[in-house]
């Protein structure tokens, strides 16, 4: 995972990789994106890197392998993911707008309490991924494998879940409108609490 190095700023926040603050306390926070993307668009696999807090915009991240990184609170405009693996990594509390996840290899990733608005993850595995509280907007999940991820408590709006395996995938107090599940397995979703839970 990635290095827990305090901010030299003494804020309580990790400093970002590479630097000895976080991206609150960075003199130029552009900069500091510009240098972690151009960290990752030069390497094919990218391990333990903390990248929390900062924005990109343009960039392709596609086919690149990430494992154990930090990109909470980090805000993707106009970014390519497309055919990433990614394991144990952290999106929380983003901000998606216009992104391309699809045919990518997702397994064991939170995007808790993040804004995503017109992304595509079709046709990718997107195995025990947490999207609890996010807000999901205009999105086209269609053709991915969910099994066993989270949507709890998530407010989805006009987006499609076609031909999806929903398989133990959690909608429990979800608010949705405009959603389409055609084709997907919704009979093995949980989309209620049990008795006994």
């Amino acid at each position: 995972m990635y290095a827990l190095t305090p901010c030299a700023a003494g804020c309580g926040r990790n400093a970002l990789t590479g630097s000895p603050v976080c991206a609150v306390h960075a003199a130029d926070p552009k900069k500091e994106a510009r240098r972690i993307a151009e960290y990752i668009t030069q390497r094919e696999l990218i391990k333990d890197l903390n990248a929390s807090g900062l924005s990109f915009e343009n960039i392709d991240f596609s086919h690149r392998r990430f494992y154990g990184c930090n990109f909470s609170g980090a805000s993707f405009s106009n970014c390519s993911f497309v055919d990433s693996v990614m394991r144990m990594s952290f999106f929380d509390f983003g901000r998606f707008y216009d992104c391309d996840f699809s045919k990518s290899d997702w397994q064991f990733l939170s995007f808790g309490g993040s804004s995503i608005l017109n992304c595509t993850f079709e046709g990718s595995e997107l195995v025990h991924i947490n999207f609890g509280g996010a807000g999901i907007t205009e999105c086209r999940f269609n053709n991915s494998n969910l099994y066993n991820s989270r949507f709890i408590n998530a407010q989805m709006d006009c987006s499609d879940f076609i031909n999806c395996n929903l398989k133990k995938t959690y909608f429990i107090k979800t608010k949705q409108e405009g959603i389409s599940f055609k084709s997907s397995n919704t009979a093995e979703a949980i989309f209620e609490y049990e008795e006994g839970d």
